[in-house]
């Protein structure tokens, strides 16, 4: 950048004074070193996701390889395998759980979402308001999940004045809360029929991981209440963020309450998982669910394309059965679908409420 330092006189020129310009025209140091710092994260976000999609892969093919070798000792096809396997299912009696399974989780997820967004949002939040938001975050969550958060965020924001950090930590706590519940009703399984994770352990030491898992969760939870609820919490730097604001705000009853909530939609899991498996000609018994499936739960929020954890946590877990890949498909499929067809149900509610206008 120049100036002169004589209108009239051009000849007489000067350079700027200003520190952040520089002598190239046309470039600045300031946006450059931005683009320098800014291209490798880009670059790191394009290999974390790179990454994520060859390991979903792997999860796939180690599915496949196990399935075509099943199919391969019985002389049969891939095609004709999967085909006998889905042929004597009771799909009628199959629908008859999954339909009513689906509507109960709607329903008994949007009440814990309810609960703490009174605890903590807005205590003038109706659970008539919550139902249309609810369902249609399940519609974006099909495309990303935490789309569907930011619905909650911007219901809140426009008819109540939360700001979105404040409305994104009642999402994270409950995210929490969820770990914890399935943590939970996973270790009272393991105690009670640790002989069960033993002889599941053939291709992981299940027998290990899980008591180390139940360990690490335990002594979290004292810190937890130290960092949120103990001396300076309101202060320091972290824990006085914005994203935290739910855990600073709720009692320490709510935690057990909010697990008490959720906990119909798991309990009644495990008996529509191991009613299905029986339909599919998998023989499980309610103990192994009881076990199992909230750590498979687990491995599907794991963040992996079309939650490839879970499908490799079946195939693990029951190796003699080796399309119980293709079941765990076909229960994932049905749920999140039929989840959506619920939102699209409240869809035209939910743009009212986050599209309209706001209510005087």
């Amino acid at each position: 950048m120049i100036v002169y330092s004589n209108q009239n006189d051009p000849s007489q020129i000067q350079p700027s004074e200003d520190p952040t310009q520089d002598k190239t025209e046309g470039q600045s140091p300031v946006s450059d070193s931005t683009e320098t710092r800014s291209s490798p994260s880009r670059w790191t976000a394009l290999a974390a996701k790179s990454a994520l999609w060859l390991l979903a892969a792997a999860c796939f093919y180690l599915v496949y390889q196990r399935s075509a070798a099943a199919a391969q000792r019985d002389n049969l096809t891939l095609v004709q395998y999967l085909g006998e396997f889905f042929a004597g299912v009771d799909w009628l009696m199959w629908l008859c759980m999954m339909v009513p399974y689906s509507l109960f989780f709607f329903l008994v997820d949007s009440h814990a979402t309810w609960r703490v967004v009174r605890w903590v949002n807005s205590p003038d939040v109706k659970f008539k308001d919550i139902l249309p938001i609810r369902g249609s975050a399940y519609i974006l969550s099909l495309v990303n999940e935490q789309v569907g958060k930011g619905a909650m965020s911007l219901y809140l924001l426009r008819h109540h004045q939360v700001p979105g950090w404040q409305a994104l930590s009642s999402m994270l706590m409950l995210g929490i809360v969820e770990i914890y519940q399935l943590l939970f009703f996973s270790a009272v399984g393991t105690w009670f029929f640790y002989e069960r994770v033993s002889a599941a352990s053939q291709l992981l030491p299940l027998d290990v991981i899980f008591p180390i898992l139940f360990v690490v969760a335990a002594v979290y939870l004292p810190v937890h209440g130290w960092l949120f609820k103990g001396k300076g919490a309101r202060s320091g730097k972290v824990r006085s963020l914005p994203v935290f604001h739910a855990f600073r705000e709720v009692r320490w009853y709510h935690y057990p309450l909010l697990l008490l909530f959720k906990a119909p939609n798991l309990l009644l899991a495990i008996v529509v998982y191991t009613s299905a498996l029986a339909l599919f000609d998998v023989p499980v018994v309610l103990e192994e669910m009881l076990v199992f499936l909230p750590m498979i739960f687990l491995a599907a929020a794991l963040p992996l394309p079309f939650h490839a954890g879970a499908l490799v946590f079946w195939t693990v877990l029951f190796p003699e059965f080796p399309l119980v890949g293709a079941f765990s498909l076909v229960m994932h499929t049905f749920f999140v679908v039929f989840n959506a067809l619920i939102g699209l149900a409240f869809l035209p509610l939910a743009n009212r409420q986050l599209f309209g206008e706001r209510p005087a």
